[in-house]
This record gives C-alpha cells, structure tokens and sequence, in this order.
C-alpha cells in the first residue's frame, strides 16, 4: 500500500524559509517520478516542483531560485527546501507519486499516489 507523508509545513513570515519532507513506502521509490504540488484557496492545484529518476528536476516559473527538490533514493524521501517565501507561497503543499518509464529518456504517468498535504501560510 502507497503511503505519502508529508511533514514541516507551519507559519512564516515573508521573506522565511521553510523545509518539507515527504516520507515514501508502499512502493518501488526509485522507480517513480516524484514531486511537490500546492494548492491555494480557491484556486487549481499546481506542479511547484519535480525530480525524475535520473535527477532531472523542473521548477514551476513561480518558485524558481527560491525552491529547490531532493530526493533520497536510499531513505525514500523527497524534500522541498523553499527559501524567500512570499505571501503568495501560502497553500497546502501535497507530495505526489507517478509511476515512470524510459524510451531513451525517463517520463512519468500520471501523478496517481498523493500525501495528506501539509499547510504552510506566509504572512506579509
């Protein structure tokens, strides 16, 4: 059974760092495509950042310079480092999961396995 949790949002004011960690199990970790998504109220739900297998990471215009992903193939867990935090960054920051393949480069499915998600609100 998948399992995502996620961990280490809180309150900040602007200008604040924050870390979240994801704890991974239930699946063949280094096999999956993962990434962080947030959602703001009233508003979609957002890819802020990925990591692939190999590495690869992509960065949503919004955060990049500020956020950064990693992953730790061996503890299988995915951290999210955000930095310079604005008001704006305020949402439920969820942990995602997507099944990959490789035709000569990696590529992910859908993301399909999803944490409980974890407020992190930036005050101005």
């Amino acid at each position: 059974q998948v399992h995502l949790v996620e961990s280490g949002g809180g309150a900040v004011q602007s200008g604040g760092s924050l870390r979240l960690s994801c704890a991974a199990s239930g699946f063949p970790y280094s096999s999956f495509c993962m990434a962080w998504f947030r959602q703001a109220p009233g508003k979609e739900r957002e890819a802020v950042a990925r990591i692939n297998a190999d590495a690869t990471t992509t960065y949503a215009d919004s955060v990049k310079g500020r956020f950064t992903i990693s992953q730790d193939n061996a503890e299988n867990t995915l951290d999210l480092q955000m930095n310079s935090l604005k008001p704006e960054d305020t949402a439920i920051y969820y942990c995602a999961a997507a099944p990959q393949y490789y035709d000569g480069s990696y590529h992910c499915y859908d993301y399909s396995f999803w944490g409980q998600g974890t407020q992190v609100t930036v005050s101005s």
